[in-house]
């Protein structure tokens, strides 16, 4: 299951982060990295951005950015 399917106010941990080059070393330097606890918080109406929650501090991701992080 990818960030993006998970449900609003469920807890994930982060399995894997897809992506290449600068998109994937983008996302760790926002602090999603293997094996830390997200908690998805809200989704725009159009479901474009995804706000979470990640090591006590909010967070939006666009939609394309969440499909690439693996969750379970």
């Amino acid at each position: 299951m990818t960030l993006r399917e998970a449900e609003i106010g469920s807890t994930v941990t982060v399995v894997k982060i897809g992506g290449e080059g600068a998109l994937k070393r983008r996302i760790m330097d926002m602090g999603i990295t293997k094996g830390v606890s997200v908690t998805v918080r809200k989704v725009a109406p159009l479901g474009d951005p995804v706000e979470i929650t990640v090591r006590g501090y909010e967070l939006s991701l666009r939609k394309r950015d969440a499909e690439c992080i693996e969750v379970r």
